[in-house]
């Protein structure tokens, strides 16, 4: 079955959507709002997303069905390895995913990341430190990234 809901969060409204008990989306909204078809699902995720943003939750247990290439795959599943509060680099999901000269590929793929928060591609970030690149916007980015404690860390480190 499939179903489509929203999420408005502090970071701006989502649309999920899910197919045979996963869900297949979850990115920001940009269009107009579709009639709501809820699935368990997507209750399940609107769930951990309210305990992500306002109870301290730090991990998704929500099921998930990537769907891209298979090297966008890849680069999505890496993206889950990366722990609560922490960021790594494009270069780090490079080695991750296998090739070092794949930096451009893997920021490609994060930026095309469908289901974000959950794959949080938003605690990739430049070799320098910088925050690059985010389809929610950099303000975003910057506030997903306080909210987890990550950003005191890395500034921490220069």
């Amino acid at each position: 079955m499939k179903g489509i809901g929203y999420y408005s969060s502090p970071v701006g409204d989502f649309i999920i959507e899910s197919e045979n008990d996963k869900i297949i989306t979850m990115n920001f909204l940009k269009n107009s709002r579709e009639e709501e078809v809820r699935t368990a699902v997507i209750d399940q995720c609107i769930n951990e997303l309210d305990e992500y943003f306002f109870k301290g939750r730090k991990f998704f247990t929500v099921e998930l069905d990537f769907r891209g290439s298979a090297f966008q795959v890849k680069v999505w599943n890496a993206l889950m390895t990366i722990p609560y509060g922490k960021t790594v680099s494009y270069e780090e999901i490079a080695l991750r995913v296998g090739d070092i000269k794949s930096i451009r590929a893997v920021g490609l793929a994060n930026g095309q990341n469908p289901i974000a928060i959950i794959a949080p591609c938003h605690r990739v970030i430049g070799k320098s430190g910088d925050l690059v690149g985010y389809g929610g916007g950099l303000e975003n980015k910057e506030w997903l990234l306080y909210h987890e404690g990550a950003i005191l860390r890395q500034l921490s480190l220069f």
